[in-house]
């Protein structure tokens, strides 16, 4: 390395000051969530209304800031004032003008437009006290929706770079690789295997050209992660594969994202372009010998090809198929040279953890799970959104402390985690911690990190069906375990929740899994049973009562629905009969009505037409 470094703590200074001059900054979430529910048309009203606006504060002039994710998706389109300790929630852009009038100018909270506390019911008016925000720790996703994703300056501002200047100015890759060792950073992309141990596998291949790939992929039904990193703060993505790039020796890297999300390709690309212009990126980086190139490689959206050597088919231009194993990818990936393979989540933590030290990262976390583990929280809960919490963190406090309980006071029943590759955890484990090993133990995995909360009301034999649809859509088909295997296993499925279902299924549903976990060729088909054996595990009563009874508990499977009339709340008016399109309903005038189960199609349309409330569903 040459000694010819930039002052990477001046330049940051510089920036500092150009921000502080921005005056009272309102940042308007930019994210992915939020433009879809109208950020872009309130960002535009608060640039037009705000522009010449003097704030009741020491500022002197208001600067308005697009960021990404916040993470509170629930309550977008978010506007957050950090100066002012407040956060407005649900703005659409009609609200702007009294956000402008009433605070910034006059320093009169809009209260309509704070967050409510689900348990309390009461508006809360400082940012500390929003208990989505209060038990959360973030490092992975510390900037974003607090700095503007498409400005370099913002990203120095807080720290950008800085890690990868003090990597070059080391100039040791082992240094780095046993940082990230004894950090006990593990991958977050589902199967947890310690990030050192892969890098310095990588390493290990002298010589020639390597690669640094990173999976961005991320197809989970319910997850974007990966996709609120990628928008929200791209240079700590960059940073960390730059690091991984001169650790392992390589000058060449992919990022490998959906094409589903065109937001974080847009602001990957600017920010790529960025950090070449100013020297973070390209050649001779930061004034050092050391030379690393980023490429985005766009995915056709194959779950399968979050599986590594597919993605790698993929890159290469071949179908997005896995190759066995080994070589691992660490000896032959990428057009047959050594590639590390790492997710963006993984990646995102590497700069913090060069710049704090191991010991800081390792200090969160359990024995054997170090760290943060961001999540996406969904499904019945009040809270819906993306979070970060320790590992270690329990059920309870994620969903009742974070997410706020259960949406309409419902009980709560289980969550799906990680998930078609992930399993279901119930009541028993709201206690358990949250980390790779437990949840293995338990039957389920942290994958990716989606977290589904179900309510009573869920039923859990369609939730199987759902995840093993899903994954048998996606499988690639070229081992016959999971091609064929999947297939089966789904059939069987529908066939319950149909209410054709034989006791001898759950045999076979537990064999099919088996066969189809220990034969697949990848991990798609290896983790594609976990839904189905968690379920069985857990709520085995739930499939014998939709074989044997003909009935589902929750009352969701429309082949098991029946409908009654009350005959004292009937009063006779006909309007049921006259709204059933088959003709299942007989009954005179002013008399009670009758409904004929073996023509019922079960269409519900005899409860809406109703006005006595007099049908039930059973």
């Amino acid at each position: 390395m040459t000694a010819t470094l930039i002052d990477i703590k001046k330049e940051q200074e510089r920036v500092k000051e150009q921000i502080k001059a921005q005056g009272l900054r309102v940042l308007v979430c930019a994210g992915t969530g939020c433009v879809a529910n109208g950020s872009l048309k309130v960002i535009e009203k608060f640039k037009e209304l705000g522009a010449d606006v003097r704030p009741m504060t020491h500022q002197d002039k208001v600067t308005i800031v697009p960021t990404g994710c916040h993470g509170f998706c629930e309550q977008g389109v978010l506007v957050v004032i950090p100066d002012l300790d407040i956060t407005y929630v649900k703005v659409h852009v009609e609200d702007v003008e009294e956000i402008v009038e009433s605070h910034i100018k006059e320093g009169k909270p809009v209260e309509r437009l704070l967050y409510v506390d689900p348990k309390t019911e009461k508006h809360v008016f400082k940012n500390e006290e929003i208990n989505f925000y209060a038990k959360q720790t973030r490092t992975t996703l510390a900037n974003c929706g607090e700095i503007n994703a498409e400005s370099l300056d913002e990203a120095l501002a807080v720290g950008a770079y800085q890690a990868l200047h003090k990597v070059l100015e080391k100039s040791d890759p082992d240094w780095v690789i046993d940082e990230i060792t004894k950090s006990g950073l593990r991958g977050r992309g589902g199967g947890g295997f310690p990030t050192g141990m892969k890098w310095k596998f990588t390493a290990a291949n002298k010589g020639g050209k390597s690669y640094v790939v990173c999976n961005g992929d991320e197809g989970d039904p319910g997850a974007f992660m990966d996709r609120s990193v990628m928008e929200g703060d791209p240079h700590k993505l960059l940073e960390g594969m730059a690091i991984a790039g001169f650790a392992i020796g390589a000058d060449e890297a992919y990022i490998y994202v959906r094409a589903e999300y065109p937001l974080a390709i847009h602001r990957l690309r600017v920010a790529i372009q960025q950090a070449e212009e100013r020297g973070f990126l390209g050649k001779n980086i930061m004034g050092s010998d050391f030379n690393f190139t980023i490429h985005i490689k766009e995915g056709a959206g194959a779950f399968v090809c979050g599986e590594e050597t597919a993605l790698i088919a993929s890159i290469e231009g071949e179908r997005g198929m896995p190759r066995p194993k080994p070589p691992f990818p660490a000896n032959k990936g990428l057009f047959g040279r050594p590639t590390l393979i790492n997710n963006v989540e993984t990646l995102a933590n590497v700069a913090p953890i060069i710049l704090k030290g191991a010991d800081w990262f390792s200090s969160m976390g359990t024995e054997k799970s170090k760290g943060t583990k961001t999540f996406a929280l969904t499904g019945e809960v009040n809270n819906t959104g993306l979070i970060e919490v320790p590992m270690g963190t329990t059920l309870r406090e994620i969903v009742f402390d974070i997410g706020g309980g259960i949406r309409g006071g419902k009980k709560f029943k289980a969550v799906q985690i990680g998930g078609p590759s992930g399993g279901c955890l119930t009541e028993e484990h709201l206690d358990l911690p949250m980390d790779y090993d437990n949840l293995i133990a338990a039957g389920a995995m942290v994958g990716s990190g989606g977290l589904v909360v179900m309510n009573e009301d869920t039923c859990i034999v369609e939730v199987a069906r759902f995840f093993m649809n899903f994954t048998q859509n996606e499988s690639c088909g070229k081992c016959v375990p999971c091609r064929e295997g999947t297939k089966n296993m789904l059939k069987i499925l529908e066939r319950i929740v149909k209410g054709k279902g034989k006791m001898q299924d759950i045999e076979t549903l537990q064999e099919l899994a088996t066969a189809v976990k220990d034969g697949s060729l990848c991990g798609l088909g290896k983790t594609a049973p976990n839904p189905v054996l968690s379920t069985l595990k857990y709520f085995k009563d739930e499939y014998i009562a939709h074989i044997k009874d003909k009935r589902c508990p929750a009352g969701v499977c429309d082949a098991m629905k029946t409908f009654e009339i009350d005959e004292e709340l009937c009063k006779g008016c006909t309007k049921c009969a006259r709204n059933c399109p088959v003709g299942a309903i007989e009954g005179s005038v002013r008399n009670p009505h009758h409904i004929d189960q073996s023509k019922c199609i079960k269409c519900g349309a005899c409860i809406s037409s109703c006005p006595f409330k007099a049908i039930k569903q059973k």
